[in-house]
């Protein structure tokens, strides 16, 4: 078993593990029980009642969070022509075709957090699907990283787009913040993530759909939340 630090012991016992705190409490908890000394992220974690084995119980998707993730993210656009050109102008970080494939084939080139490309171009990844695909790097339709609008696409990821999946477990995570992030902000992000997962809920689900809620920072406790403290 892991040891626990002091540090984190001290913050798991300013938490009451059998209580369910408001969204409010439950982020003003996780900035005070932040045991890291770097500015850590704030994650919120999901867990659904869904069976994943089914593909019409698969939540993937992309959530563009009020107050950004706290995080800058390098973008690669694959597009020819006028994507190309709106790519550079919406901010992209590099923007190329065949030329930026060929450099993530032969050169094992990996400096940038988010690709997205233009429906054209997909027949020209199919290649790197076995490269891109483990580090989740794929542009997929359904995060909106295969789009013909990517100047709203690359506008989105430096706003502070963060994507999500469901686990084989049918939990859902993502990061909300930093502990820096005042209350108000961090509130509002997670406020803005949880609407949205509920709002996904597969019509095929019955019953409860969201078993629980928790929010947690970068090596610090989990915090339960109050699922009705969302309704407000």
């Amino acid at each position: 078993m892991k040891k626990q630090s002091k540090n984190y012991k001290e913050a798991l016992a300013k938490i009451d593990k059998n209580k369910l705190y408001t969204k409010e409490e439950a982020i003003k908890l996780a900035k005070e029980t932040s045991t890291s000394k770097f500015d850590a992220s704030v994650e919120v974690a999901m867990r659904l009642n869904l069976d994943t084995k089914k593909s019409d119980q698969q939540l993937r998707g992309a959530i563009v969070l009020p107050n950004g993730t706290g995080k800058s993210k390098k973008v690669l656009v694959i597009a020819k022509g006028d994507q190309a050109k709106a790519a550079t102008e919406a901010g992209a970080d590099y923007v190329g075709d065949t030329d930026m494939l060929q450099k993530i084939e032969k050169e094992n080139w990996f400096d940038f957090d988010v690709m997205i490309a233009t429906p054209d171009m997909m027949a020209h990844l199919g290649k790197l699907g076995k490269i891109l695909g483990p580090k989740g790097l794929m542009p997929n339709p359904k995060t909106g990283t295969v789009t013909m609008d990517v100047k709203k696409a690359v506008e989105e990821v430096k706003k502070g787009r963060v994507e999500y999946r469901t686990d084989s477990y049918g939990n859902v995570h993502g990061i909300i913040g930093k502990v820096s992030f005042d209350e108000k902000a961090l509130v509002e992000n997670l406020k803005t993530f949880v609407d949205v997962i509920i709002k996904s809920k597969p019509a095929v689900v019955k019953g409860v759909y969201v078993k629980n809620i928790s929010v947690s920072t970068t090596m610090g406790p989990g915090i339960k939340i109050d699922i009705n403290s969302f309704d407000k």
